[in-house]
């Protein structure tokens, strides 16, 4: 049980009366299990550290209390921080500091519900929770439809999800087969060049796959799952002619796809499976001159009944923050050249 009282100092006559944003508000909370509280706390106050630093308030504790202070807007992000993490300790699950910045950004969102990061894929090696308002819709829409498509940035969990909803399905009997691909084009190189027979060359390329899964199972479940075909790991070629059916599908560095291509795996879908698409449109590695697979199907497809279409952003990367400053410094770069170059064919007409 939780229990709140709130408290809103008086503005002084002698000074302007302040906007709601800009009040200043304390919150009182007060849980009823000490050792529920401490582990929401964090270890010497880690988790609160790290909420004070994101929303900008100041929290200070008291055994199993807590006071925040601050503007109105950041006080009422923090409780529901605060208490959506302590229903989810008292529920049985687990909060680590990855949770709670999860839960941070959730908040911040408008419009995004915090129990959304109280979603959890069960596998066999770990619960996986999405961390950002764009990951909990990423994985509603793969429960909702048959087809879904995740485009954006690397570090965004986009395959990594992907990988997890399927383990579960797995586990749970609801499919009876994970399939995962890849379009064999790698940053300037050709496999044929690559030394060693078939296997040798593309296992090095599809070895994220592989990682993931290892991730989700035990490393001898993966083994005997792959040795009797209930888990595939294979290049996008050796998906021509197949019907997969029964099956949850991954096609992952989809960017990497052509038109052509694209449209002879979307068509492999069969009875009782799933398919998910996964790309970034800023690190195509085709040809030039050569459109994207993921682009077009994105294009042509967008509306149709039974898909979703979920673009993540520079805001979703879960990766250490250095990976989001990097990501917005290269499209910040990107929107600089697009803009140079429509000014230099303006200056030219």
């Amino acid at each position: 049980m939780i229990k709140k009282s709130k408290s809103k100092p008086k503005a002084k006559a002698d000074k302007p009366e302040k906007t709601k944003k800009d009040q200043a508000r304390t919150a009182a909370l007060s849980f009823a299990d000490n050792h529920l509280a401490q582990e929401l706390f964090g270890a010497h106050g880690a988790h609160l550290a790290h909420i004070e630093s994101e929303l900008g308030v100041v929290i200070d504790s008291r055994g199993a209390d807590l006071s925040v202070t601050g503007g109105v807007g950041a006080v009422d992000m923090a409780e529901r921080v605060l208490m959506g993490l302590y229903e989810r300790l008292a529920e049985g699950g687990r909060v680590g500091l990855g949770e709670v910045a999860a839960a941070v950004r959730m908040v911040q969102k408008p419009g995004a519900r915090l129990s959304d990061v109280n979603l959890v894929v069960h596998t066999k090696r770990k619960a996986i929770s999405p961390r950002s308002p764009t990951q909990a819709e990423y994985l509603k829409a793969i429960d909702d439809c048959e087809l879904v498509f995740g485009a954006g940035p690397a570090g965004t969990g986009k395959t990594y999800l992907a990988v997890a909803k399927a383990v579960e399905l797995l586990v749970r009997g609801d499919v009876d087969r994970i399939i995962l691909s890849r379009p064999a084009v790698e940053a300037g190189e050709q496999l044929g060049f690559l030394p060693g027979d078939m296997q040798e060359k593309v296992d090095p390329y599809l070895r994220p796959l592989y990682d993931a899964l290892y991730d989700m199972l035990p490393a001898d479940q993966v083994v005997k799952r792959l040795e009797n075909g209930e888990i595939e790991v294979a290049p996008l070629a050796f998906m021509r002619g197949r019907t997969l059916a029964n099956a949850f599908v991954i096609l992952d560095e989809a960017q990497n796809t052509t038109a052509v291509q694209m449209k002879m795996f979307l068509t492999r879908l069969g009875e009782n499976a799933r398919m998910v698409v996964t790309g970034d449109l800023s690190q195509v590695d085709l040809p030039r001159g050569t459109r994207s697979g993921l682009r077009d199907a994105w294009e042509i497809l967008e509306g149709v009944k039974g898909m979703a279409f979920i673009e993540f952003s520079s805001k979703d990367v879960i990766r250490h923050k250095i990976v989001t400053r990097i990501v917005n410094a290269y499209d910040a770069a990107e929107k600089r050249r697009r803009a140079s170059a429509r000014y230099e064919n303006q200056a030219g007409e």
